[in-house]
Order: C-alpha cells, then sequence, then structure tokens
C-alpha cells in the first residue's frame, strides 16, 4: 500500500512516498480494526516525531526512526475492512473516525477504542480534523481544569487546531471566553462564540488587569509563571505541548515538586467515550472543524512546512484516498 514515510530525522524534507506492507490483524491484534484511510490530518506530534526531538528518541529510535514508526499521522477518518476476533462495536463496512499511529497509508490498524462511528452530517474530510485537536481540548478544559458553568476561561491560540476547539468546548460548557489570536483572526473567532477577543499583537492579556479561572494556553507560547497574576486564587493555567513550550518540561517538574494546584498539564488520552461526546457535539451543531487547506498525501512536505509556519487557521487536512 501506499504510505508516505521518513527513514531519518530532520526537515520536512526527510518525508517520502514509499509502498510498505498492509498491516494485518494476524496474532495479538484481537481487538484492533483494518481501516481504509479516506483522510487524515497532521498536529503538532508529527513535527516534533520527524524532527527527532530528543525525549522521543528513546521509543522511536535513537540515531534514526524504527522501522515500525515511520509512518505518522495520528488522526483517522474512514471505513472499517476488518474487524478483530474480540470486536464488538463495529463491523465491516461501517464509516468511522478517531485516532491511531501511522494514518499517513491507505489502511490503518487502530484499536477498537480508539474509534467511534461518523455523525451523520459530517464528512470524512472534516472528522479526520477532529481527533487529537478535540480531545486534548476536552480533556484539559473537562478534566484538568474542571472548567464549570459561569467561569472566566481564556484561550490563547485560539484559532489554531487545539484553539478553534477549545473555544467552542468552553462555550458548551457554560463558560465567559476570551479568545486570544492574531488580528486577521479577530472577526472569525468571535465567530465560533468567544464572548470577548483580544489581538495579541496588540495586548498582553497579563498586563490588562483582568483574572481569569482557567488561562489554556494550547499553543505553548506563555509561561506559567507570566500568567500567574491574571489567575483568580483558585484559577489554573494549562498548558499544552509540552516537547515544544518554553519552560514547559520545567514547569512540569517544579509544579510536581511544589504541589501547585494552578499548573496542569496532560496527555491525551484516545478513548470512545470522547469521541462519541466529539460525533454528539458535531451533529447538535455545537463544535464544526476548520480546515484551512487540503493536501494530498503525495504533498505531505508541503503540509509539515505549511503547519510549522505555526499560522494555520484550524486544520490541516490530508487527502489519502481522493472521493
Amino acid at each position: 500500500m501506499k504510505a508516505a514515510i521518513y527513514t531519518m530525522y530532520g526537515s520536512p524534507s526527510v518525508l517520502q512516498m514509499a509502498q510498505v506492507p498492509v498491516p494485518t490483524l494476524e496474532g495479538d491484534y484481537a481487538n484492533r480494526v483494518l481501516v481504509k484511510v479516506h483522510y487524515a490530518s497532521i498536529n503538532p506530534i508529527d513535527y516534533i516525531y520527524r524532527s527527532g526531538f530528543f525525549a522521543i528518541r528513546a521509543s522511536e529510535g535513537l540515531l534514526k526512526p524504527n522501522p515500525d514508526a515511520q509512518i505518522m499521522g495520528a488522526d483517522v477518518a474512514g471505513e472499517v475492512i476488518e474487524i478483530g476476533s474480540s470486536v464488538t462495536r463495529f463491523q465491516v463496512g461501517d464509516v468511522v473516525f478517531g485516532s491511531c499511529r501511522g494514518s499517513h497509508a491507505e489502511i490503518v490498524r487502530s484499536r477498537e477504542s480508539a474509534l467511534a462511528h461518523m455523525p451523520k452530517n459530517a464528512s470524512f474530510k472534516e472528522m479526520a480534523a477532529l481527533p487529537l485537536a478535540a480531545q486534548t481540548a476536552l480533556q484539559a478544559l473537562r478534566d484538568v481544569a474542571k472548567i464549570q458553568k459561569g467561569q472566566r476561561v481564556l484561550i490563547n491560540g485560539a484559532s489554531g487546531g487545539i484553539g478553534h476547539c477549545a473555544v467552542q468546548l468552553a462555550k458548551y460548557f457554560g463558560a465567559h471566553v476570551t479568545a486570544v489570536c492574531s488580528t486577521s483572526n479577530l472577526e472569525w473567532v468571535k465567530a465560533l462564540g468567544a464572548d470577548e477577543v483580544l489581538d495579541y499583537s496588540q495586548a498582553d492579556f497579563t498586563k490588562q488587569g483582568k483574572q481569569y479561572d482557567i488561562i489554556y494556553d494550547t499553543v505553548g507560547k506563555r509561561s506559567y509563571w507570566s500568567c500567574k497574576k491574571a489567575l483568580t486564587k483558585t484559577g489554573m493555567f494549562v498548558g499544552e505541548n509540552p516537547f515544544k513550550a518554553r519552560f514547559q518540561l520545567l514547569q512540569m517538574v517544579w509544579a510536581l515538586l511544589t504541589k501547585d494546584k494552578q499548573f496542569g498539564t496532560h496527555l491525551t488520552s484516545h478513548n470512545a467515550k470522547d469521541l462519541e461526546l466529539i460525533r454528539d457535539l458535531v451533529e447538535a451543531g455545537r463544535l464544526k472543524p476548520h480546515i484551512e487547506k487540503v493536501y494530498p498525501l503525495e504533498q505531505i512536505a508541503e503540509a509539515h512546512r505549511h503547519g510549522e509556519s505555526g499560522h494555520t487557521k484550524g486544520k490541516i487536512v490530508i487527502e489519502v484516498i481522493p472521493s
């Protein structure tokens, strides 16, 4: 089958197209599903793996990616073509979306517990944009920050992949949302549901004298210490993307040692329950992904360059099997 692979760490130029073996369900894969991939997407974690960030080399390969780690991609939307012997939630022919490893290929093997049935009112392209970004935002707000109705929530990076989901989810939970983004995205983010919008090029939210119950930095651009004065006494700063954010690893260690309850971070848990909630919100019109651009799989390097520019509006999606 066709796949986008990388056999060495480096810039987007290390990505290449190749023919690779089709995954099977033989062996210890009774709880897995084979999915024909229609669309996938790219996420910051892809750039981290591809670049060979030191923290991932122990598991992915010290000097170069291990053979079983050469296909990236964490989001998938497609059609079930085979199920393992213990799978009960899906049948061949079901259309699904969810999380996996290696979705930048024509066929992917995913855990049953990391998939959900597609909503009736959305396309493969739209749902490929949501699994990782929406689950990350949902779990950060609900599970880490313990968001409550009526709280004042600030979302930094509100126009990005995680950020534009976070704005909509915070409104779903009944919060008053202040969204921080660039000048060109202010009106769009306001239309997503934000109560207030701030242009980061014109004002620093930490110096305006306002305090928030939750500050969610979706892009790893701010440190906890720089935001602490903008938190209420019981407020929480949630930092995303610990491998990218300046000071984030240090913050994590410091928070653990001091047991500071105002700082939180997390690793996204891929699970069917949250995917089903995301599906229900899409069907109810409460959550809608924005796709800035669609690239064919053969242009995966260009997609990475686009994404790494740091100014993506919503998500970048990869077309694997042309519609």
